[in-house]
């Protein structure tokens, strides 16, 4: 199945996505995406994770075992009934 494309009608994008991509070593497509998701944290003001984790791991002031957490929640299943 074929990749979905991003169709872009300005030249001045055009041309700066494929002077990155070349000066970068990198796909265009990854160009974009990473200005994209630059521009969303900048704009929309969500952190990335690792800030986000080193917050949380602050405020919280405690380290959380998540397989402790999640292996003290299962359960056997008994199986099924015959």
């Amino acid at each position: 199945m074929a990749e979905p494309q991003l169709s872009v009608r300005s030249a001045k994008a055009r041309e700066l996505a494929h002077r990155l991509a070349r000066r970068e070593h990198r796909s265009i497509a990854d160009i974009v995406e990473r200005a994209l998701e630059a521009y969303e944290i900048r704009e929309t003001g969500r952190e990335p994770a690792d800030t986000f984790y080193a917050r949380l791991s602050q405020e919280a002031g405690v380290d959380i075992d998540l397989d402790e957490v999640i292996r003290s929640g299962r359960k056997p299943h008994a199986g099924i009934s015959l």
